[in-house]
């Protein structure tokens, strides 16, 4: 298991476990399980350095001691540190990760987000993956910082939420850091809630015929089972709240007809909103009154924020 030297960390809510900064929220992030982050970094580490660092080795004296830093080129917010030092750590034990800041804090140009200290040969064999997965992560928590702002500036009390539009393996990585930008997860998989879509729709009806599927889905299911059922049409709420779902997707409703479904549905039904979601129009969104606001982009587009590693030598052979 991987240690992190951190200079300060946000006390934790009594009665809860350790974890990142709560992004402005009045709990600390659920942090990502420990497990996870050691299996993805060994399998990225093995991919990365099958048979060890030919170049390292065959350039970098094993005595070779070095310090790094890495800093933002440009600002925002930090998710990773973690993954970051356990990269690190599982290429060279002896290595020494700090964190200048916490998961979800914000954070300016120029800023020095973590240190690495110890051997050279294992700083620069776990260098190319712990920065990846930082960018990757801290570009995810970025992007949903600013969506969760201009919810909040629009007026609107919806949450900002993932989707299941993530990097296969690293699922739990990008949740954990939309929840490092201030923003909610959705159903993990297929196995963790119910939520009936377009093509599922397509194959049972419309009308009665939509409402008694559910009906008896429903029964089969169980009162603990969430249900979300995804419309694409106006006509098509009013057979799905006849069978008392829990939450209604809006599938690229215009604001129109999103607002008016809103009035409509009147507290009866969680209601989503989904497609068309941009930092353009996220706030007329939210402005009409939505629970929620889903965004596949700011997994399966985040664009890596730019951070780097910058070395200095500290000892020598």
């Amino acid at each position: 298991m991987s240690t992190i030297a951190q200079e300060h960390t946000p006390a934790p809510t009594p009665g809860t476990e350790p974890g990142p900064a709560s992004s402005g929220s009045d709990f600390p992030v659920p942090p990502a399980p420990r497990a996870a982050i050691e299996a993805i970094i060994a399998l990225a580490l093995a991919e990365d350095a099958p048979h060890g660092d030919v170049t390292a080795q065959g350039l970098i004296p094993s005595t070779a001691a070095a310090t790094a830093e890495v800093v933002a080129r440009v600002p925002g917010v930090l998710s990773g540190a973690e993954v970051f030092a356990e990269a690190m750590l599982q290429a060279d034990p002896a290595l020494v990760v700090t964190a200048h800041l916490a998961d979800g804090e914000a954070f300016e140009a120029g800023a020095v987000l973590l240190s690495v200290s110890g051997p050279a040969r294992g700083l620069l064999l776990g260098e190319r993956v712990g920065l990846n997965l930082l960018q990757r992560l801290s570009g995810i928590a970025t992007a949903t910082s600013r969506l969760v702002a201009l919810v909040s500036a629009a007026g609107g009390h919806a949450r900002v939420a993932d989707t299941r539009k993530t990097t296969p393996g690293l699922r739990v990585l990008e949740r954990y850091a939309v929840r490092c930008g201030g923003g909610s997860n959705h159903r993990d998989s297929l196995s963790e809630a119910v939520m009936a879509k377009d093509n599922h729709l397509a194959l049972l009806g419309e009308g009665e015929a939509l409402t008694q599927a559910l009906l008896a889905a429903k029964a089969r299911w169980g009162h603990t089972v969430h249900v979300e059922v995804e419309v694409d049409h106006f006509e098509q709420i009013d057979p799905v709240l006849a069978a008392g779902v829990d939450t209604i997707m809006l599938d690229n409703f215009s604001l129109e007809d999103t607002a008016r479904a809103v009035k409509h549905i009147a507290g009866r039904a969680i209601v989503e909103a989904s497609g068309t979601v941009s930092e353009e129009t996220i706030g007329a969104i939210a402005a009409t009154g939505v629970d929620v606001i889903s965004s596949g982009a700011i997994t399966h587009s985040v664009r890596a924020l730019d951070l780097g590693l910058d070395l200095v030598v500290s000892a020598a052979p």
